[in-house]
């Protein structure tokens, strides 16, 4: 496996793949992760239904880290590995996961690029059931921030907007110009707890320190732990489906946004719903100061 060089990045990662790596589903794992993002619809914890609990739209992250993890540490050097933030995230669900699935996800790097912060680097999680038939795709951009790409001249300009070369035909740039269209239809404030990082991590199973240990966010330079990129996201998801898709999850079949901010705990976030057409609803989200936290999503049905 081909890794980057101590202190920088290289376009050899490129390609590069771990996996399949199995996970079989269980209605406990989609019930926790519900309950870690408050639910209170009785049909994401109905273990009766015939297809089980429903599954929330964000759920494939969970069966997505474990390859993750094995990606990053397979291409990206233990010492530069703290320095990435989670920059975009691209998800199509091409049905939704269930109880008693046996799912298979791979993972490569499907494009490394520089940036003005750093290096972006874009990873694509296909994941399988069984049979082989597809279950989720996600694109995953990070930025390792202050770390070079070995290589190259400099950075491209406006290039921390969006990963445009990775992206798929319907890119997360098209996602933004999209969200520009309509006039805010609603707006809803978020409260997160102090203790939300740590029930997400448990709820969830994906482990990231800098989320739940005060001395590792201190030593990456934040003044404690934050929220996961992907709880803010599945909040923000949670609200577009109860405002706009009548509270029916299964309804999502890709979900887009960009992450510019972070979220304190304890802290507050709105979301904020606009009518993008078509089938979809763009969304961002604001913290208590109004800065921008999330920006360009977009749920499409």
């Amino acid at each position: 496996m081909t890794t980057a060089t101590h202190g920088s990045l290289e376009r050899a990662i490129v390609g590069a793949a771990v996996g399949p790596i199995t996970h079989a589903l269980d209605a406990r794992w989609l019930m926790a992760y519900a309950a870690a993002l408050a639910e209170t619809d009785p049909r994401y914890y109905d273990t009766r239904a015939a297809g089980g609990p429903l599954a929330h739209p964000l759920f494939p992250v969970c069966y997505e880290w474990p390859a993750a993890v094995a990606l990053r540490d397979a291409t990206v050097p233990a010492a530069l590995q703290p320095q990435s933030v989670h920059a975009t995230h691209h998800l199509t669900i091409h049905r939704s996961p269930r109880a008693g699935d046996v799912l298979h996800t791979t993972a490569r790097v499907i494009d490394v690029a520089p940036r003005r912060s750093g290096t972006l680097v874009v990873s694509r999680f296909d994941t399988v059931d069984a049979r082989g038939e597809p279950v989720s795709t996600t694109d995953y951009g990070s930025i390792y921030r202050g770390v070079p790409l070995a290589g190259a001249d400099g950075a491209t300009p406006g290039a921390d907007a969006t990963p445009a070369r990775a992206a798929r035909a319907t890119d997360a740039s098209a996602a933004g110009s999209s969200a520009a269209v309509g006039a805010t239809m609603w707006a809803e404030a978020v409260e997160i707890a102090a203790n939300a990082a740590l029930v997400y991590t448990e709820c969830a199973r994906i482990w990231n320190p800098i989320h739940t240990d005060l001395a590792v966010a201190r030593r990456a330079g934040l003044p404690g732990p934050i929220l996961h990129g992907t709880a803010t996201l599945a909040l923000a998801v949670s609200r577009v489906v109860t405002r706009e898709l009548r509270g029916e999850p299964a309804r999502v079949r890709e979900i887009r946004a960009r992450f510019t901010g972070m979220v304190a705990l304890p802290s507050t976030f709105t979301v904020h719903g606009r009518d993008a057409g078509g089938g979809r609803v763009a969304f961002e989200a604001t913290g208590p100061d109004g800065a921008s936290i999330l920006s360009q999503g977009v749920v499409t049905t």
